[in-house]
């Protein structure tokens, strides 16, 4: 097992280092009401847009392998990645008009429908019946992060189709966003604000580009439903966004290590002080603040982003990846 780890993280050294600058294209609209391209231009590549799949089923649901570091790997349904794919399949089918592709697209919408969970108080959500041992997560899981890649793709569901079946259960999609973690929400309430939990533990793991695509199907929302249809959820959305990007702006300074950025702010005890992102992830994020500034306007986006673009270099990665090393050890991931 020590050996296989060892391998699966060399190749993802390899791959992380030859990873490009930016991973994905920003989408020309990101203001209208009809939501076409999602924000990120994924393409329909699997082995692109995540590694871990493995198969597809009889629908074209994706498939997923576990992580490395699951004691006891299963194929399984992952909602993130489900979403992503189904945003990219959603891309092809604008490009291509192709009957095929809008109802794959569908089929994917289907499966979110098909197995969400509704709670009277918390709304609606989906669980992800995979570990996560660095989190010490080891039962079916809540995420901001698969929230937001649902209302993404049950919006553009509902505006090719008009069937307000998708609208409900995206509105009620929001709701778990207003509860804190301890509560069975998916956010942390921090010093700083909200923050959107990729991750949903027994402390708060804060992963950094978590939080910011858990917002933008927030965004999605209020972009998309009109005030005169569902006013009260139009309001609840524009409110959580904006509580998210107060929270980011608040945090940011503490993600920068002064060279590099942290991946997360978790602070469990066995966790690493310092986990730093991956050349991939840190590419990823600053392509999120690029996104976000297009967004927003924020200047203190813009001031962050002008600080850290200058870290991606040589210099730098040789210094982060002891310390990320350092982390993975310790997380027994190596």
């Amino acid at each position: 097992m020590k050996l296989k780890k060892t391998i699966f993280m060399l190749f993802k050294i390899i791959s992380d280092i030859t990873s490009t600058k930016e991973p994905y294209k920003i989408a020309y609209d990101v203001q209208s009401e009809n939501l076409r391209e999602y924000y990120f231009l994924f393409e329909e590549n699997p082995r692109k847009l995540n590694k871990l799949i493995t198969d597809f089923d009889k629908y074209g649901i994706p498939v997923n392998n576990a992580y490395i570091d699951v004691a006891k790997p299963k194929t399984h349904y992952y909602p993130i990645t489900i979403g992503q794919y189904g945003l990219a399949v959603f891309h092809t089918y604008l490009k291509t008009k192709s009957a095929q592709k809008r109802n794959h697209f569908l089929r994917i919408a289907d499966w979110f429908y098909a197995n969400r969970i509704e709670d009277s108080k918390l709304g609606t959500f989906w669980l992800t019946d995979i570990p996560k041992p660095e989190y010490n997560i080891r039962v079916p899981w809540k995420s901001a992060f698969a929230q937001s890649r649902a209302i993404s793709v049950l919006l553009r569901a509902w505006q090719i189709t008009g069937d307000k079946k998708y609208l409900q259960t995206a509105s009620s999609s929001l709701i778990p966003y207003t509860f804190d973690y301890n509560n069975g929400g998916v956010s942390a309430f921090t010093k700083h604000g909200k923050f959107y939990e990729e991750y949903v533990a027994t402390e708060p793991t804060m992963v950094l580009d978590g939080h910011i695509f858990s917002m933008l199907g927030l965004y999605d929302y209020f972009r998309a439903v009109p005030k005169n249809i569902e006013l009260s959820y139009n309001k609840l959305a524009k409110n959580l966004f904006d509580e998210g990007v107060i929270s980011l702006i608040n945090w940011l300074p503490e993600y920068d290590l002064g060279y590099w950025l942290r991946f997360n702010m978790c602070r469990m005890s066995h966790y690493p002080d310092i986990d730093p992102c991956t050349i991939g992830y840190f590419r990823l994020v600053c392509l999120q603040l690029k996104l976000l500034l297009k967004i927003t306007g924020k200047q203190e986006i813009k001031n962050f982003l002008e600080k850290i673009k200058n870290y991606d270099n040589a210099k730098n990665i040789i210094r982060m990846y002891p310390v990320k090393y350092k982390a993975l050890k310790q997380l027994n991931r190596l």
